[in-house]
């Protein structure tokens, strides 16, 4: 039923196969499919991958995400599912993984760099995130913005440019509905306080401190967006 898939944006082709077992009928309207981890193992991939891919599946409108419960064949749309364009998009983790390593560099370049007005900025940036707690779209914006303001401090016009388009692949369809699950005022709340470590880092002139905080709080996101959807426990691959 299930087959082992070879490297190459795995999520798109565990989503395919997924995919053409509901459109031939071998998988039904109210199904629930395999937990997570089983599914992991039958396509011979890591939980994330499986993760992502179903959640373009949900996007499809092709399965229901049912938190404590599974997930389960959703009925077919009336207009037939709308197919995302396979165009290999980056996958959330993936993106996840790339800013790590990234902006941990920036992190610690950045606090050679240091300066009085680059650290207000931001401070600016920390208040308005914690105005923004309860606001996800307000929140999101003040978490780009105190990322891009790090590379600010390096002063580097093509760096600001490549850390928006990073920042922004955040907004994808498959990034925002698995935000949708697992970020909220808590979450935020943890954000806060690892960028107030990462603040201080730079702001004391200290880059293996500040690597260190940057890659510690986007490793933290990354576990954060690893929780199971609920029907069984969360455990690291």
């Amino acid at each position: 039923m299930f087959v082992a898939l070879e490297p190459r944006r795995l999520y798109r082709q565990v989503a395919d196969q997924i995919r053409a077992l509901i459109e031939s009928g071998e998988l039904i309207v109210g199904e629930r499919l395999p937990a997570e981890r089983e599914l992991a193992e039958r396509f011979g991939v890591s939980r994330p991958t499986v993760r992502e891919a179903l959640i373009v599946l949900e996007v499809e409108g092709l399965i229901q995400i049912r938190m404590g419960s599974g997930v389960y064949i959703a009925p077919k749309p009336a207009t037939g599912p709308a197919v995302l364009a396979a165009d290999d998009s980056d996958g959330p983790f993936e993106i996840l993984r790339a800013r790590c390593i990234v902006e941990s560099a920036i992190a610690e370049e950045a606090a050679r760099r240091t300066s009085p007005a680059g650290i207000a900025r931001l401070d600016e940036n920390l208040d308005q995130m914690e105005r923004s707690l309860n606001d996800h779209n307000q929140a999101l914006a003040a978490d780009r913005a105190f990322h891009t303001a790090i590379a600010d401090i390096i002063g580097n016009g093509a760096l600001h440019h490549f850390m928006g388009l990073l920042s922004d692949k955040r907004m994808s369809p498959y990034f925002e509905k698995l935000a949708s699950y697992f970020e909220g005022p808590h979450t935020w709340k943890l954000a806060l306080e690892e960028h107030r470590v990462i603040r201080d880092a730079i702001a004391a002139g200290d880059p293996s401190a500040a690597r260190e905080a940057m890659r510690r709080h986007l490793t933290l996101a990354q576990k954060r967006f690893s929780e199971s959807f609920g029907e069984e426990p969360a455990r690291e691959d």
